[in-house]
């Protein structure tokens, strides 16, 4: 088939014009690969476009330094990876490969010129597609046919693809929340090597496992798919607690499906206390905002909740204003998505932060002279000032102080 859709017109820039005439001049065989025509024959615009080639990293760089063409990032070039700079743009270009020696995290690699070896040491059918410059689409492995049928197939063996990189497993489950329409159409035999190798993850480092788990939270099926970890024996190897709240977690990723929570945010409904933030951070090493973040649900999800009556918001801004502690808005509107609390949470969001408006400047001028009682009349003060929920002016309160 032949591509003609106005993502793929959308991509031909100056910059990529450019690149495509270069290796045309030389006879090098350029195509589009992976993510980037799944996303176009998906009708979606890529956000980043990998581009595969017959041409070695020494013959690349050889054709754009005589072409004056600048070279930056030459970390990839080991792995036949070369990124040319053209028109403000960065184009990032691959030899074609094969997987010489695998350990299950890395891979060595020989530099080849067949288009159906590279697509062989792919991880999934829908990722291992390639479209030349023209749109014709070539598809080894049924890829396209997948895409359609939204099935979720690793290329060729699974237990095979998952030894060679075994976050493989997490990124099939990765995929399947983007492209799958129902939870449970797995292949058997998938779901069989996925728990024979799931050990494997134990050796992948914690931060590349986090990059993919927190893009599987915020995908679709979350719920079945945290299901299924447990059930392959995979939450073990990744961080996850032994007896996690798969209920409480189905509960909490049902409502916050339309609010757009932080991926920690959903972890967090599967941890049953504070060591089990611990336990996450020690083996995928999270950041200091994400770790605080669980923290604090963990203790607050339960007590911290809305007022009955008028003013079903005033916990939560009064905590605010009691609180000295840096975020504590953004974890307080996390905590709200929690709850399912979703008009609370405009309201949260919609809510400015009021500012106190004595200081003890103004105590001073009333004859308060001693910084004793200048603190503990502004702590007076600010306790009638919550009472009438952060709306009295300068004047209301400092006649209230004559009172007091």
């Amino acid at each position: 088939m032949r591509l003609q859709a106005p993502q793929f017109q959308a991509l031909f820039t100056p910059g990529l014009r450019s690149v495509a005439e270069l290796f045309e001049k030389k006879n090098y065989e350029l195509r589009i690969a992976g993510g980037a025509v799944r996303d176009l024959l998906s009708g979606v615009t890529p956000q980043d476009i990998d581009f595969a080639t017959t041409a070695t990293p020494a013959e690349m760089k050889e054709m754009f330094t005589a072409a004056g063409v600048r070279l930056i990032n030459n970390k990839g070039e080991k792995h036949g990876t070369i990124t040319a700079r053209l028109h403000e743009e960065n184009f990032e270009i691959t030899t074609l490969r094969i997987d010489v020696v695998t350990d299950g995290r890395h891979a060595e690699v020989e530099f080849t010129t067949d288009w159906h070896k590279d697509a062989e040491r792919r991880d999934l059918t829908i990722n291992s597609m390639f479209l030349g410059l023209d749109g014709t689409l070539y598809d080894f492995f049924n890829g396209y046919q997948d895409l359609q049928s939204k099935k979720i197939r690793f290329v060729g063996k699974a237990a095979e693809r998952i030894q060679e990189d075994y976050l493989r497993i997490l990124r099939y489950f990765r995929f399947y929340g983007r492209i799958a329409e129902e939870p449970g159409d797995h292949e058997p035999n998938t779901l069989q090597a996925i728990k024979e190798n799931a050990k494997g993850l134990a050796g992948i480092s914690g931060e590349r496992i986090w990059v993919e788990l927190k893009k599987i939270l915020l995908g679709n099926h979350v719920s079945h798919l945290v299901q299924l970890m447990y059930e392959l024996d995979i939450a073990q190897y990744i961080g996850l607690p032994l007896d996690g709240n798969l209920e409480e977690f189905a509960r909490v990723s049902k409502i916050v499906q339309n609010l757009s929570p932080k991926p920690m945010t959903v972890l967090t409904s599967l941890f049953k206390g504070k060591d089990d933030v611990t336990n996450l951070d020690l083996r995928l090493k999270i950041s200091k905002e994400e770790k605080n973040l669980g923290l604090f649900l963990v203790k607050h999800r339960q007590e911290l909740t809305k007022a009955p009556g008028p003013e079903p918001l005033r916990p939560y801004q009064d905590f605010l204003m009691d609180s000295r502690e840096a975020n504590t808005l953004s974890k307080i509107v996390e905590l709200l998505k929690y709850q399912g609390e979703e008009q609370l949470l405009k309201e949260m969001q919609g809510w400015t932060v009021p500012s106190f408006p004595v200081s003890g400047h103004d105590l001073r001028k009333m004859g308060v002279t001693s910084g004793k009682e200048i603190g503990a009349a502004l702590q007076q003060l600010r306790e009638e000032w919550k009472k009438s929920g952060y709306h009295m002016d300068k004047e209301e309160l400092l006649s209230c102080l004559k009172k007091l």
